[in-house]
């Protein structure tokens, strides 16, 4: 593919998110899930998420790692931040979440309620960080080699116009024994 493919692609795909979507009503499909469809013991942390951020979330399931407590988890094309704060809670004080996103409207909204959202969590400072950059390249976030233990991906590595760099920059990124969680269309 190239380079201007990959920018319209990305162009179409920030539009589509960014402006077109304001909420899950404006989807143009049905491939997103209800809170219902995650799991029994997940649904309680998204009881303690605003509902802005609930309302403009786009994911296709429920990507969420067993064990988090402590880790550094990165959510790649996490939007508003629904997963991210699902994993805040996970990871907890000493846990940390890193959001990298495209889309400035969708990263906005996450970042407009993270004060709010730490407290609701009890946390006297933020475990979580938003970063705007693209998933094929972690590098311009600062995300170094080896530094993350989790990496998860909620229906977002479907819409890259370079899935085998996505996977090269999880790979980098990944600590040895790290694990990719991710829930996607293919």
């Amino acid at each position: 593919m190239d380079d201007n493919s990959i920018a319209t692609q990305r162009d179409d795909v920030r539009d589509y998110y960014g402006r077109v979507l304001e909420d899950k009503n404006d989807l143009k499909t049905s491939a997103c899930c209800p809170v219902e469809a995650m799991p029994v013991w997940a649904r309680p942390l998204v009881g303690n998420i605003e509902t802005e951020i609930l309302d403009r979330f786009y994911g296709c399931g429920s990507p969420l790692p067993l064990a988090a407590e402590g880790r550094t988890v990165l959510d790649l094309g996490c939007g508003t931040g629904r997963d991210c704060y699902i994993l805040s809670q996970m990871v907890g004080p000493q846990g940390r979440v890193i959001g990298i996103d495209m889309t400035d409207g969708q990263l906005d909204v996450a970042r407009r309620h993270l004060d709010t959202q730490m407290r609701r969590f009890g946390y006297s400072a933020p475990n979580v960080d938003f970063h705007h950059s693209f998933i094929e390249d972690l590098g311009t976030a600062g995300i170094a080699d080896n530094s993350v233990d989790v990496v998860v991906s909620n229906c977002v590595i479907n819409l890259s116009p370079d899935k085998e760099r996505v996977f090269s920059e999880i790979f980098r990124v990944l600590k040895p024994g790290g694990e990719l969680v991710f829930s996607d269309v293919f």
